[in-house]
């Protein structure tokens, strides 16, 4: 769909002006509220939308039930790399967060150099992840999501682009 106007230009609607009445005005608006809904809204409104709407979408996934895959993993962010190769799923905002602090909290152990696989069976760590997807993909409020979007302007960068075909 094309638009009129750039979400950024202001338009302005005169009503001295005699050769459109009050109907044709509210014409105009709705015309351009229906062709940019963000049009009007505060950033904050426009980010709580953008959060219920992703959070909506990613209930909608079923984790998977069928697991026979063992992947050997040397960080948890490439193990869910990994998951969402194999099984063609993104993995919520919130669980990719997680992945990386779980690789953070790594650094200066005294098994910083072990591979991950080694200290912990990869069966074991992907079933963790599912739980923990589930729990965020049911569970998670899109005023919580909305907010720390909020405060991380590099948000999108863990929010995966992986859909599946849903049905």
């Amino acid at each position: 769909m094309k638009r009129a106007l750039p979400y950024n230009e202001k338009v302005e609607i005169s009503s001295d002006d005699s050769s459109s009445s009050d109907a044709d005005n509210d014409a105009i608006r709705k015309q351009l509220l229906n062709e940019d809904p963000t049009l009007g809204l505060s950033s904050e409104a426009w980010l709580f939308r953008r959060a219920k709407s992703y959070q909506d979408y990613m209930k909608l996934i079923p984790v998977p039930t069928k697991r026979g895959t063992v992947i050997p993993f040397t960080s948890w962010t490439g193990l869910g790399t990994s998951m969402k190769n194999i099984y063609r799923q993104p993995l919520h905002y919130l669980t990719n967060l997680h992945l990386k602090r779980l690789d953070q909290e790594r650094f200066g152990a005294e098994n910083e150099d072990d591979l991950l696989y080694t200290i912990i069976h990869p069966s074991k760590a992907e079933a963790s992840i599912w739980i923990i997807e589930e729990a965020h993909r049911l569970t998670s409020s899109p005023h919580h999501l909305a907010k720390l979007w909020a405060a991380d302007k590099y948000y999108h960068a863990y929010i995966d682009d992986i859909y599946p075909k849903l049905g």
